[in-house]
């Protein structure tokens, strides 16, 4: 594939190029693609076939309305279709979520599918990230999480299971009780597009729960699981109120002639697609254990159709997509534009055996110099050559968010830093947020990192001697002048912005590495009657009714924009299914197996 292809991520709004703009660019034929993650076994070729041998009148005529076509896939899915409404991919639903149901501030764990950070933030909402810790894998802790909602005063929470870049999964039990435990708010959405591919549950989805609550959305896709993202289809579940108010906002003919007819398809193929969930999870198995052995890769573990890894100490992630791209038509994610993750992660979507092989001898010759063009990873300064060392990945853990002390994006190079917490939080033995855990809600322990086997390490060398450098002389320094305190709003768009007083506690900060002074010791009060008791301090004033403008902070937190760095305008259980093939249950989920 010719050089000039790469200019062709720096011309694109989204994460990567689409597939047409890459053929159009090669030679006909697009690279093997680990980028978008949707099912390479379905629909199986017979079923292409079949749609091929249609295509005339499946684009020359209208197709039928969306309840028609929605009420076929309640029907397999045995759902009543006033809990139901089918969109043109999940990112139009997303988009109508947004604009009926979130009305000032929505919480989302970070890193997670841009939509839910970018959506909100483009039409003034506030967005409250939740930091994921490389540390603990990038688990989620509900219970963490919910204590940062309350400190916040989020109104809306996204939880996305599994998520969306890490794969990381949430037992089924552990999300009912977080929904229960988030009953007053505006909003409760469950992100289920990738559970079909999860295997640690017979049965995790919640679809059945959020049919009963007042405040739940679970959000379903189609294209993903059944690989057809060009279709764009998908789909979310509720009570009738809530689902009706989406419904009566799509247009009649959001669904093309194209999802009718797959839809239409399914009750005739239901092995089919059970198996192919089956067998991408044996895949995602192997292609683990294959980048698993490469020297200095972590490969985190994953409940998607997709893997999370960490380059090798040294590698930046765009050098080597573009490599990848350019020297062996291989189309990778790379993670660097994701809030709460920088370029040395790429997500790779799990594919058959023969393309797994083909990856991992690209990125051995792109990683390690057995190209022409050298190794993308700086040979160690001992001259001894790339070693993983995973004492070198260790100490880069410790360095960045270990001990929860360094903002990721800060330590990693990505984005604006963190401004700093008006008081240093306490450190949580996990490295995590230290936020008190919330009654009634488990506490996940951390999730596994898989890392290479350990090699020999290299012959430590005598350290050098420090020089003396000369010391400065102390300046006389003004006696500054009594000023009134600051209005806790950030400076227009460009300009740094002050901290703004504590008014959440300090666990619901984002944690800093810039040393706070002590606090000053206030003198002791002798205690007053309770008719005398002085009147209590004035509070910083609360945001006004409605939409938060954007860059307006959260109660002395952050913006989405402030995390970008930009003036926040910029674009940064059923009885099975019907029909002799044992369709999954209503969810989608088969077995496990």
């Amino acid at each position: 594939m010719p050089d000039n292809v790469t200019s062709l991520f720096r011309s694109t709004a989204a994460h990567s190029p689409s597939m047409a703009a890459l053929t159009r660019e090669s030679d006909g034929a697009g690279p093997v693609d680990f980028c978008i993650p949707c099912n390479p076994y379905f629909p199986t070729p017979a079923m292409f076939d079949e749609m091929a041998a249609r295509l005339r009148d499946i684009i020359t005529y209208y197709p039928s309305s969306a309840d028609t076509i929605t009420a076929e896939l309640c029907s397999l899915l045995r759902l009543p279709p006033q809990c139901v409404a089918m969109g043109n991919g999940s990112t139009e639903l997303i988009t109508w979520i947004d604009h009926l149901l979130v009305r000032e501030s929505l919480a989302v764990p970070v890193p997670t599918f841009g939509r839910w950070t970018d959506q909100p933030m483009e039409t003034g909402k506030r967005v409250d990230m939740f930091p994921l810790q490389e540390s603990s894998g990038f688990a989620l802790d509900l219970a963490q999480y919910a204590e940062f909602i309350r400190a916040r005063g989020t109104r809306v929470a996204v939880v996305c299971n599994p998520n969306n870049p890490d794969g990381g999964f949430l037992h089924k039990h552990a999300v009912v009780q977080f929904m229960d435990a988030m009953a007053d708010l505006d909003l409760v959405v469950i992100d289920e597009s990738f559970l079909e591919f999860a295997d640690a549950e017979n049965e995790p989805s919640v679809v059945q729960e959020a049919m009963l609550r007042p405040n739940v959305i679970v959000l379903r896709s189609l294209g993903k699981n059944f690989g057809l993202h060009g279709i764009r289809f998908g789909y979310l579940v509720a009570n009738p109120a809530l689902a009706g108010r989406v419904r009566s906002m799509l247009p009649k003919w959001n669904l093309n002639s194209f999802a009718e007819y797959v839809v239409f398809m399914l009750k005739e193929h239901g092995a089919e697609y059970a198996r192919s969930l089956h067998q991408v999870r044996r895949d995602r198995m192997d292609m683990s254990g294959q980048l698993s052995s490469l020297p200095g890769l972590t490969v985190y573990p994953s409940q998607g159709n997709f893997l999370f890894v960490r380059l090798p100490v040294g590698a930046e992630g765009t050098v080597v997509r573009d490599r990848l791209l350019t020297e062996h038509r291989i189309l990778v994610r790379e993670c660097g534009n994701k809030i709460g993750s920088s370029s040395r992660f790429l997500r790779l979507v799990v594919r058959p055996q023969v393309d797994v092989r083909r990856l991992v001898s690209g990125l051995e010759q792109v990683l390690y110099g057995t190209s022409r063009r050298g190794a993308a990873v700086p040979e160690q300064a001992t001259g001894t050559g790339y070693s993983s060392g995973t004492a070198a990945v260790d100490r880069l853990v410790s360095e960045t968010n270990g001990a929860g002390t360094h903002g990721l994006a800060q330590a990693a190079g990505a984005g604006m830093p963190l401004p700093a917490a008006a008081s240093a939080p306490a450190v949580g033995a996990g490295g995590g947020m230290p936020v008190p855990a919330a009654a009634g809600l488990p506490q996940p322990e951390p999730r596994p990192v898989v890392q290479e086997a350990p090699r020999p390490q290299p012959v430590p060398q005598p350290a050098p001697q420090p020089v003396p450098q000369p010391v400065p002389q102390p300046v006389p320094q003004p006696v500054p002048q009594q000023l009134p305190p600051p209005v806790p709003f950030p400076e227009p768009a460009g300009q740094p912005a002050p901290v703004a007083p504590p008014l959440a506690p300090a666990a619901a900060v984002f944690p800093t590495s810039a040393p706070m002074p002590a606090p000053m010791p206030m003198p002791a009060t002798t205690p007053m009657p309770a008719t005398m008791q002085a009147p209590a301090p004035m509070q910083a004033p609360m945001p006004p009714a409605g939409p938060t403008p954007p860059g307006v902070p959260a109660r002395g937190g952050l913006t989405a924009a402030q995390v970008r760095g930009t003036d926040g305008l910029s674009m940064a259980p059923a009885t099975g299914w019907p029909g002799a093939q044992s369709w999954p249950e209503a969810a989608g989920m088969g077995q496990a197996g």
